[in-house]
C-alpha cells in the first residue's frame, strides 16, 4: 500500500552565494553505472582514488527523487519550528553519558574560548528502523514516520550498500564482505547508551550575528565521523570545509550541486583499513557574508558496522597486504581494539565531556587512539 503524505510546510532554498570561494575538487560518482560489471569496476576504481586523497566526493544518480528530498527538509524545518520547550522533551536521558537518539539542543560547544560564546546547532537522530530501538518522536516526526522509513531503507539500498560494495571490490574482496558487516535488519544488542548502527538526522545550524562570525573560528570546530559513511543532502547555504590531506592549514569549501549527495568516509572504514581509506577532517564555518541571514537546514544520514563488529584491520584483502595496510592505531601500540558500541561511545562521550571546552584539550579517546581538535 502507498504511504500517507501528511501535509506539510514548504522548505524554501535559499539562493547559492555569489563569492568566489577556494571550492575543494571533489569527483562525482555517477550510480547509473552500478549495475553492469564494467561499471562497478570503474566506479571502484574512482571511489578508492576519491576516499584515499580526499575522503569527500559526490554522487549523483542515486534513485532518490528530489520530491522525497524536498520532503524530508520540510518533515525538519516543521521540526525545528516547534517551541523549544516542546523540543526539549525529546532530549534522551542518557545524553551527558553518550545517548545520542532524540533532539540535542544548541549550546553545547564553546566556539569562541575568549568570550564563552556558544554554538547555535541544534539535531534530531531518529535511530534505525529494525525493531531494536524503540523511541517516541515528536509530532513533526511521528506522523511522517512512515515515509521517513522508506525513505531511510532507500538511501541504504541504494546508496550505502553500493559505495560498501565498490569499497570491497577495490580492495580485492568478495562484493559483499562489507556489506555484511552493515546489515540494516541485523539485530543489535540494544544498550543503556541507545545506539543504532545507522542513523537519520535533521541538523540546524541557526545564524549568528555578523559581529560574531567575523571572530568566530568555526561554528562547529574540525572533526572527523565516527561510522563508515556519511551522506548529506544538498543544502545552498555554504559552510561545509574540509582539509587538505596534504597541506593541513589550508580549507577548501565543499560547493553545493544540484542532485548530487556529499558523502565522506569515516573513522570506522579508516581503522577496518588499517589507514588505507581517509576518515576526513571538516568543520562547519560561518556562511559567506551574502548567505548569514539565514539558518542552514541539513538532512544527513550515517552508516556505520554492526554494533559488535570489532574494528580490526581486515587481513582478507590482498590490496592491504600489498601495500602495507596490516594494523591501525590499536593494533599498532598493541591496545585493545574495540567494536563499534564500544568506539562509538568512547568517541561521543570524548565529544560530551569537554573537548570543544576552554581548553580544547586533544586526549586518547581510547588507549591508542589520540583525538583531537582541529582549527
Amino acid at each position: 500500500m502507498p504511504v500517507p503524505v501528511p501535509t506539510l510546510g514548504s522548505f524554501k532554498y535559499v539562493e547559492e552565494t555569489k563569492e568566489n570561494l577556494p571550492w575543494a575538487d571533489l569527483v562525482t560518482l555517477d550510480l547509473s553505472l552500478f549495475e553492469s560489471v564494467k561499471g562497478r569496476k570503474e566506479l571502484a576504481k574512482t571511489l578508492i582514488t576519491a576516499v584515499r586523497e580526499k575522503g569527500f566526493f559526490y554522487v549523483k544518480n542515486f534513485g532518490i527523487s528530489q520530491d522525497a528530498v524536498n520532503r524530508q527538509f520540510a518533515i525538519g524545518k516543521d521540526f525545528y519550528d516547534l517551541p523549544l520547550e516542546e523540543k526539549m522533551k525529546y532530549v534522551p536521558d542518557n545524553f551527558a553519558s553518550g545517548g545520542f537518539n532524540g533532539y540535542m539542543p544548541a549550546g553545547r560547544i564553546i566556539v569562541d574560548p575568549n568570550t564563552g560564546l556558544k554554538d547555535k546547532v541544534e539535531v534530531y537522530n531518529i535511530p534505525k528502523f529494525n525493531g531494536d530501538f524503540t523511541h517516541e518522536h515528536p509530532a513533526p516526526v511521528s506522523r511522517n514516520l512512515a515515509e521517513i522509513e522508506s525513505f531511510v531503507r532507500e538511501l541504504q539500498t541504494k546508496v550505502v550498500e553500493p559505495l560498501l560494495t565498490l569499497v570491497s571490490i577495490a580492495l580485492e574482496l568478495p562484493e559483499d564482505y562489507l556489506c555484511r558487516l552493515h546489515r540494516y535488519d541485523v539485530k543489535s544488542e540494544v544498550s543503556f547508551f541507545d545506539r543504532a548502527n545507522s542513523m537519520m538526522l535533521y541538523m540546524k545550524c541557526s545564524k549568528h550575528p555578523m559581529t560574531d562570525n567575523e571572530r568566530l573560528s568555526s561554528w562547529v570546530p574540525g572533526h572527523t565521523d565516527l561510522g563508515s559513511f556519511t551522506l548529506l543532502f544538498r543544502q545552498p547555504v555554504a559552510g561545509l570545509q574540509i582539509q587538505d590531506p596534504l597541506d593541513e592549514s589550508r580549507w577548501r569549501w565543499v560547493k553545493p550541486q544540484d542532485a548530487t549527495l556529499t558523502v565522506n568516509t569515516c573513522d570506522a572504514l579508516q581503522l577496518l583499513t588499517g589507514g588505507y581509506v581517509r576518515s576526513t577532517i571538516h568543520r562547519v564555518m560561518p556562511p559567506p557574508r551574502d548567505q548569514q541571514h539565514v539558518d542552514r537546514l541539513g538532512v544527513l544520514y550515517f552508516s556505520r558496522p554492526h554494533n559488535d563488529v570489532k574494528l580490526a584491520t581486515i587481513q582478507d584483502s590482498p590490496v592491504l597486504q600489498r601495500e602495507g595496510y596490516v594494523k591501525n592505531p590499536f593494533e599498532a601500540s598493541g591496545n585493545p581494539v574495540p567494536t563499534m558500541e564500544e568506539w562509538t561511545f568512547a568517541k561521543q562521550k570524548w565529544q560530551r565531556t569537554g573537548y570543544l571546552g576552554p581548553q580544547r584539550a586533544s586526549k586518547e579517546v581510547l588507549p591508542g587512539f589520540p583525538e583531537k581538535v582541529y582549527t
